[in-house]
């Protein structure tokens, strides 16, 4: 038998073409590339020609002949061209290309691409795309903070290049600190992911920078109504480069967001990345450093209130390896994350606040092809965490939490691929310490499993089960409608680790060739979860107290193209329930019923429009009872009293606000002037000027409602 491999990449750049699809006419079977855009296909009957297709949306489609040797592995480097046709560009958010028999659960492949043909609210962001996705719920038009799956937002984990990023937000949480235009590939888990990743109770976002051109310099720049960036890329012998850089010059139209509230922050990031592989000197090898930087402050020039703080930085190194003639390819990567973020309350009644975090993890991994096309990945890693946590007391004096600890983890699975019809994923983590402890002796594991049958040609069901554990937490306010800052922390050894079992169940349909559905059920058990303690008395009570959980719901996504429409969508019907010292209640992000719409359309010399609508059901909120006069002693001499006017709640989120909608619109052109491409993009926000509730004040009563209607703009120029 004979092995192909290969590597699919973009002709202009070279940039790796993550999920491109290739495919064996005269086998009727192929693969799909992975988040390098490496594939392999095993198991060729040797010693003939086949025809290989490669597609890649947004790309024209290829075919080539290839001739597989008796016991070889034949390499090919696969270019793609970029097709004119726009409408190809426009993919289905979430959308992932892979084999037929490959045993994944509710994992969402998230386009760039598609990001700019969506309406923006203030820039194209990575993580408001998130709420167009079943399973994913946004709090607020003021957050791009997302919580899955009846999780809070803390659960959520997101790598850069494989390195944690603690404060993933700009501007109070409004978008991420993550630029789109230096992302090459993003993976998004909802739930059910496999070993190699841990640390978090309910999903896991993996980014993957781009390498920078390999064929030419080049550059771009673009402005909106908040910020500007610019990215310069190009080859160097045996390598390339980029830099990219955003810094924030206007906030005036921030004021939108925060119901016309001044907004005098600012932020900037910044990253860069280098690769070199050289193969005179060894065939397969590529090192890649990359690095990462961002920047938070909100002075209010106002003793009366807080300002903030915080700051972001991330250094890496990978090594990859695929060696020559053989079915093996391993990889080790290096990281460190730091974060650091302070409150300073001024004269505002808040308390001090820094937090401080260095992380410092080393990874490395080894996967093997079978012949059967079945594959096993074995790996180890070690995560080194100090933390530093001040706090100021009820007294005005500071204390310090700090923490310092190690967890090194085993993780090994088996993908069973040998079957046409039949896929199955198994594997095991298993943590040798834990960071609260530690100490050796701490053990225990985190089995997973998922499993996929095809039943028909265009129908297949799916499943999956795994628990995880989470031991870092943010010390915040569930109940908080606007966090700005969460400190974080290891989770106190007074605490089991939290942990989270995910059981999972699903359907893949395809009728006819132009429209797709997958339906998904999931449910949830958590326990031990980090809560703050909101009755903590006296100084011996504990901050955090452990609470249970569930969460449960059916997901049902859809993707229909006609003529030069096409529409997308997704409807999710879920509940969520939290259980704390024997009191159950809805946490703030249970929504009971939540759709999204996407409407794209190609209107020809280079116009793309597109409208979403949004729609959720009421969320959980504690209702404002009464007040009464209570009395308050401003001078025990005389015994002066004064009277004012004291809140009463009900229960816990008993009550529910009224429904969400929105419709939003974009229109998108490009052109081409004097060798350079220009990029124009005008969207508007909540068209029909919806007065979509945010809070009720609780000291008056008022209410507040969300982003208005609101037209923004974004200009970008290529080189």
């Amino acid at each position: 038998m004979g092995t192909f491999r290969g590597i699919v990449v973009d002709s202009l750049n070279d940039e790796a073409l993550s999920y491109a699809n290739i495919f064996i006419e005269e086998l009727g079977r192929g693969s799909s590339t992975n988040a390098s855009g490496i594939f392999h296909i095993t198991s060729i009957p040797p010693d003939k020609f086949y025809t290989v297709k490669v597609s890649y949306v947004g790309y024209v489609t290829k075919n080539l002949k290839v001739y597989i040797g008796r016991g070889q592995i034949t390499e090919e480097k696969i270019q793609l061209t970029t097709t004119s046709f726009m409408m190809e560009t426009i993919e289905k958010l979430g959308r992932l290309e892979r084999a037929p028999n490959e045993a994944v659960v509710s994992l969402e492949n998230i386009s760039v691409k598609s990001l700019e043909t969506l309406p923006k609210g203030v820039e194209a962001d990575i993580f408001r795309s998130l709420q167009f996705l079943p399973g994913v719920q946004s709090t607020g038009d003021v957050s791009a903070r997302y919580n899955v799956r009846g999780g809070s937002s803390n659960q959520n984990l997101v790598l850069l290049n494989g390195a944690t990023v603690y404060s993933p937000f700009h501007a109070l949480g409004l978008f991420s600190v993550i630029d789109p235009e230096i992302i090459n590939s993003v993976e998004f888990y909802k739930g059910g992911f496999p070993t190699e990743y841990s640390g978090r109770l309910s999903s896991v976002m993996s980014i993957v920078t781009k390498e920078g051109n390999k064929n030419r310099y080049s550059g771009r720049a673009s402005s909106s109504y908040l910020s500007g960036k610019a990215l310069v890329e190009g080859p160097y012998p045996y390598g390339s480069f980029f830099i990219s850089g955003r810094k924030s010059f206007s906030t005036d139209i921030l004021q939108k967001f925060l119901n016309n509230q001044n907004a005098p922050l600012e932020f900037y990031d910044a990253a860069f990345s280098a690769s070199y592989s050289n193969p005179k000197i060894i065939s397969g090898r590529k090192f890649t450093v990359n690095g990462f930087v961002s920047g938070d402050i909100i002075d209010h020039n106002d003793p009366s209130k807080e300002n903030y703080k915080w700051f972001n930085s991330i250094y890496g190194l990978k090594w990859f390896q695929v060696l020559e003639n053989s079915p093996l390819f391993y990889q080790f990567n290096i990281n460190v994350s730091n974060f650091r973020g302070e409150q300073n309350p001024n004269n505002s009644g808040s308390r001090y606040m820094k937090n401080e975090i260095a992380d410092l993890s080393m990874r490395t991994s080894i996967n093997y092809l079978f012949p059967s096309n079945d594959e096993v990945m074995a790996g180890i890693q070690i995560k080194e965490i100090d933390s530093r946590l001040e706090l100021e007391n009820i007294r005005g004096g500071i204390s310090a939490i700090d923490t310092y600890g190690a967890n090194i983890s085993f993780f090994a699975k088996y993908k069973l691929m040998r079957h046409k019809n039949f896929g199955l994923e198994f594997g095991t983590r298993f943590n040798i310490t834990r960071i609260a402890a530690g100490t050796a002796g701490e053990n225990f594991m985190e089995p997973r499993i998922s499993g996929l049958y095809r039943l028909t040609d265009n129908l297949s069901v799916k499943g999956g089960w795994g628990r995880y554990f989470q031991e870092f937490t943010t010390v915040s306010d569930e109940n908080a409608l606007l966090t700005i800052f969460e400190p974080w922390i290891v989770s106190p050894k007074y605490l089991k680790p939290a942990s989270s079992d995910h059981f999972i169940l699903g359907f893949e349909f395809e009728p006819i060739p132009v429209i797709s559905l997958e339906l998904e059920t999931y449910y949830k058990l958590l326990s031990n979860v980090p809560t703050l303690n909101e009755q903590k008395y006296y100084l011996e009570d504990p901050d955090l107290l452990p609470a249970a959980g569930t969460a449960y719901g059916i997901e049902l996504a859809f993707d229909y193209y006609f003529d030069i429409f096409k529409l997308s969508g997704g409807y999710t019907w879920s509940r969520a329930e939290k259980e704390l010292n024997g009191f159950k209640y809805a946490p703030r992000y249970d929504v009971r019923n939540a759709a999204n719409f996407i409407l794209q359309a190609d209107l020809g010399n280079e116009f793309i429009a597109s409208a979403t609508f949004s729609y959720h059901s009421g969320m959980p909120y504690t209702q404002i009872i009464g007040y009464y006069d209570k009395a308050y002693f401003t001078d025990l001499a005389n015994r002066y009293l004064r009277y004012s006017p004291y809140l009463m709640l009900g229960s816990k989120n008993v009550g529910r606000l009224p429904d969400y909608h929105r419709l939003d619109f974009s229109l998108s052109k490009v052109t081409e002037f004097y060798g350079l491409k220009l990029y124009l993009d005008v969207s508007v926000l909540n068209v029909y000027d919806r007065g979509n509730i945010f809070y009720f004040e609780r000291d008056t009563g008022k209410r507040v409602n969300m982003l208005p209607f609101l037209p923004t703009a974004t200009v970008k120029l290529e080189i």
